[in-house]
């Protein structure tokens, strides 16, 4: 019998027969690993097997190769962000991309304390969008899709950059976009580092990150879009901060 045992964020729930569930969680040694929770669909584990919420999962199996069994125990529950409509579109689209970009059982330790802490603002600080923003840069550098904001891909200057190439990820300054700036995507300054974002500024770099998951990570994961939940995400950012 194989067994570990580890802290995990659930990502997604679904039901197993008649009352148990297969739940998809992230754990930092042991990545994304999915395990039966006998009954957790039930009255009592259901409500604690929500997406977002910290388990001590104990995983057992005969072979490693097996979906095996977890017993939980709850660590943190993040219930309270279900009376903030924006915080739970912000939880769902965390948990959603984690599920559809992450292989199976590599190790994330980075990507799982990111995500538990970008989690754990979104309930204490009302600039947690621009933490999101970054959250979402990250994922794209983690899974091998990185931008590059140092220098321009043009001329190799480190000045005045305004635009990424929606092809290279590269940052392009002014004077290097020239005629092709309409086909650029525009750098918003909080992507610099250069102070608080504006709300135009988080929208531009939430389609930065958007294109790239789902023109470059998407198409290599196989033929399924993005998880609709990252849409609502931004939809919802749009009429709050740009209605």
């Amino acid at each position: 019998m194989i067994e570990w045992r580890e802290e995990g964020l659930v990502l997604a729930v679904r039901r197993h027969g008649e009352s148990g569930a297969i739940v998809d969680a992230l754990t930092p040694d042991h990545g994304r690993h999915l395990g039966v929770v006998r009954g957790g669909a039930g009255r009592r584990l259901a409500p604690l097997l929500q997406p977002g919420a910290q388990m001590a999962f104990t995983w057992r199996a005969r072979l490693e190769d097996h979906l095996g069994n977890y017993t939980v125990e709850p660590v943190r529950s993040r219930a309270h962000l279900m009376g903030d409509a924006l915080a739970l579109a912000g939880l769902t689209s965390v948990t959603a991309l984690l599920a559809f970009v992450l292989p199976e059982r590599e190790e994330q330790p980075l990507l799982y304390a990111q995500s538990t802490d970008l989690l754990d603002r979104m309930g204490d600080d009302a600039d947690w969008p621009l933490s999101y923003l970054f959250w979402e840069v990250s994922l794209l550098e983690q899974l091998g899709f990185g931008l590059d904001l140092t220098s321009c891909a043009a001329t190799g200057s480190r000045e005045d950059l305004a635009y990424v190439s929606p092809r290279s990820g590269r940052a392009v300054s002014r004077d290097g976009a020239g005629d092709w700036a309409a086909r650029l995507l525009p750098l918003p300054p909080c992507l610099l580092g250069q102070g608080p974002a504006s709300a135009t500024e988080l929208m531009q770099g939430l389609a930065i990150t958007g294109h790239f998951l789902g023109e470059r990570v998407a198409p290599a994961l196989g033929e399924r879009p993005l998880p609709a939940a990252r849409a609502r995400l931004v939809e919802r950012l749009e009429r709050q901060f740009l209605a």
